[in-house]
This record gives C-alpha cells, sequence and structure tokens, in this order.
C-alpha cells in the first residue's frame, strides 16, 4: 500500500470535494429550469458530437461515465421520452446503436446554456487563467495516462 501524506490527499479531497458541490449546483439549477439532467445531458451531447449523430451503444458507453448496465437503463429511458432511438447493427444482430432524435437535439441545445452557466458560475470564475492552465495540464495528464493503460 502507498503511503499517502497529508498534502497529497488534500489534493484528492479539493478535487472531490469541488467537483460533487459543482455538479450538485449545476443539476439544482437544470432542475430548477425544467431541463434534463446531467446524465440525459452526457448522452444527448455525445451522439450529438458523433458522425451521423449515433453511435453504438458500447462507444456511447466510453463516452460518457456511466456503466454499461446504467447506460442501457438511461437509453431506454431516453427511448421513451423521444430523445433516442436505438437501431440494430447490419454486420452484428446483437449490437445496437442510439440515435439522436430531433426531440433529443432539442433537448441538448435548450440544456446547453444553463449548463455552460454553471461551468461558468461555479468553477471558471472562481479560478484565474493560471489556476485553470494547471487543473487543465494535471488533469489531462492524469486522463492520458489512465487511456494509454487500457
Amino acid at each position: 500500500m502507498h503511503r499517502l501524506e497529508d498534502d497529497q490527499l488534500a489534493v484528492w479531497r479539493a478535487f472531490v470535494n469541488a467537483h460533487a458541490a459543482v455538479i450538485e449546483r449545476i443539476e439544482k439549477d437544470l432542475s430548477d429550469q425544467r431541463k434534463v439532467p446531467l446524465t440525459t445531458y452526457d448522452v444527448l451531447v455525445a451522439l450529438y458530437q458523433s458522425p451521423e449523430k449515433k453511435l453504438r451503444m458500447t462507444d456511447l458507453a466510453k463516452k460518457v461515465v456511466l456503466t454499461r448496465s446504467g447506460l442501457t437503463r438511461v437509453v431506454e429511458r431516453l427511448e421513451r421520452e423521444g430523445y433516442v432511438t436505438r437501431e440494430r447493427t447490419e454486420e452484428d444482430r446483437r449490437g445496437a446503436f442510439a440515435v439522436l432524435t430531433r426531440e433529443g437535439k432539442k433537448a441538448f441545445l435548450a440544456t446547453w446554456p444553463t449548463y455552460a452557466d454553471g461551468i461558468w458560475n461555479y468553477f471558471l470564475s472562481v479560478l484565474d487563467e493560471e489556476e485553470r492552465k494547471a487543473i487543465e495540464k494535471g488533469l489531462s495528464k492524469v486522463y492520458r495516462t489512465l487511456l494509454e493503460e487500457r
């Protein structure tokens, strides 16, 4: 077991606490304004940014912070709400695509301004440029390292 120093644990706690607090505030703003929740938004934005506005379920699971079973439940709910449809793949009858619908695109576009305001109000506006660059550099390094280990 690796021994963690107090200052090292403080960095971790600051990251976890800040992330949780920012997400909680953004979720509250979205709810107050009757926008889709972040879990829904994450799926919609991943589809919106993909070619042809669709992704294989396995690829979608890699782009959002959900387990495969959690993603399946979210996509089933989004399908019932009319935000996505599912299509079987031609080459693999067990595989499926999640496809963004017109209603899903509208929900995504309607949610973005509230989400962007939350990112600014609760995160970016608190930090100066040097702090933003240091956080981006450090977190990008962590992410790249983990991707390389897959």
